[in-house]
């Protein structure tokens, strides 16, 4: 038998003046997981995680925490955690006091809040600090503080709504590491919501990948990045060359009469408009791109440099530009304007029919 997931949303819908901001939304979360909400602003996540958390009422379907259904339970009976981008702390309090506001509502004893704060601070790495105010903290040692708050009540999931989003780029990458070690220590399940597809590559079990109030996909990191069941998840998680393109006797014809074997990627009749997708690590420059199932020519227009490795964009015909990625120390040998060959493999493309963007593609050499 099955374990019961922590969270599970049946049928989930969200209104705001008729507009649904959450659509018939299904997931399951999974005991211990490090779960994301991922996708542009607008797309539902927030409202999701509110209603989770029960600060949003579902206008349909159930939530269930533990397998009970908890949608007219109150969000301080549903014993979980919240950690808010604007980490909403009380500056005229201490880093202990703002740490022990939820055990102290709660008429715990005065002893076990001291031992329970001292031990949240110690975990978020502020040990020693709870005496200081809030003003006298740097931005990811406030980051600390809030995360320490809400998990001091040792919630059963804690939910994360953007809590990097104010953080410069060093202190976002050091906290996803501070996330994921607590994560690790403390196997509490955490839902986390992010706009940011690196941050949810890098720190999650599962990702649900939102946009328009619908869940597009949902799974591990690596089948959302390798085979995306939509042209929206292909285009939104990592970087990928979208082409648009018509089907036509079992091939894919592209603008400037470029063409890609269409036999077994997709039963779609003849004209059907589809659009194609290739990651840019799949592409090969140079001569050894000739050795490809896909052998195309064309001219470099610009690289970008991003340190380890390279962006190079090849413009192949007048309204088809492949975007490359290669090694960095390679980029500056490549020169603007000189013609260059380029290839990749069949079983990277993925094709998704225009008309319907939440169809499923298998891979190209299905």
């Amino acid at each position: 038998m099955s374990e019961v997931p922590d969270i599970e949303l049946v049928g989930v819908t969200k209104r705001f003046k008729d507009t649904p901001a959450v659509a018939d939304v299904n997931l399951k979360v999974p005991r211990g997981a490090f779960y994301s909400l991922l996708g542009p602003s607008g797309c539902g996540k927030t409202t999701t995680l509110r209603i989770i958390a029960g600060l949003e009422a579902a206008d349909d379907g159930e939530v269930r925490l533990r397998g009970e259904r908890v949608n007219d339970v109150p969000p301080y009976k549903r014993n979980l955690g919240m950690v808010f981008q604007s980490l909403a702390l009380f500056p005229h309090l201490t880093v202990a006091r703002n740490v022990a506001y939820g055990l102290e509502i709660r008429r715990i004893s005065r002893r076990q809040i001291l031992r329970r704060v001292k031990e949240s601070l110690t975990l978020v790495g502020l040990a020693g600090l709870g005496g200081r105010r809030i003003n006298q903290l740097s931005g990811g040692q406030q980051q600390r503080v809030a995360l320490a708050r809400a998990l001091v009540t040792e919630p059963s999931v804690l939910l994360l709504d953007e809590p990097l989003g104010a953080l410069d780029l060093k202190l976002r990458l050091q906290m996803q590491l501070e996330l994921k070690r607590i994560h690790r220590q403390l196997g509490t399940t955490f839902v986390f919501v992010t706009h940011d597809q690196g941050e949810a590559m890098a720190m999650s079990d599962r990702i649900a990948v939102m946009a328009s109030g619908h869940v597009e996909q949902e799974g591990p990191p690596e089948d959302i990045y390798y085979q995306p069941r939509t042209s929206f998840v292909a285009d939104f998680i990592g970087e990928t060359n979208l082409l648009e393109g018509l089907v036509a006797n079992d091939t894919v014809s592209l603008p400037g009469d470029l063409t890609l074997p269409a036999a077994g990627v997709i039963d779609l009749p003849n004209d059907a408009a589809v659009m194609v997708s290739i990651r840019p690590e799949s592409v090969v420059l140079g001569e050894s791109a000739r050795d490809y199932d896909v052998h195309w020519s064309g001219t470099i227009e610009e690289t970008v440099f991003r340190g380890t490795n390279a962006l190079v964009a090849v413009r192949v015909a007048d309204k088809v530009r492949i975007n490359a990625q290669v090694d960095g120390r390679s980029a500056s040998r490549l020169t603007l304007g000189s013609r260059i060959d380029l290839g990749f493999n069949l079983d990277v493309v993925r094709t998704f029919p225009i008309t319907s963007d939440r169809s499923v593609s298998p891979p190209a050499s299905a």
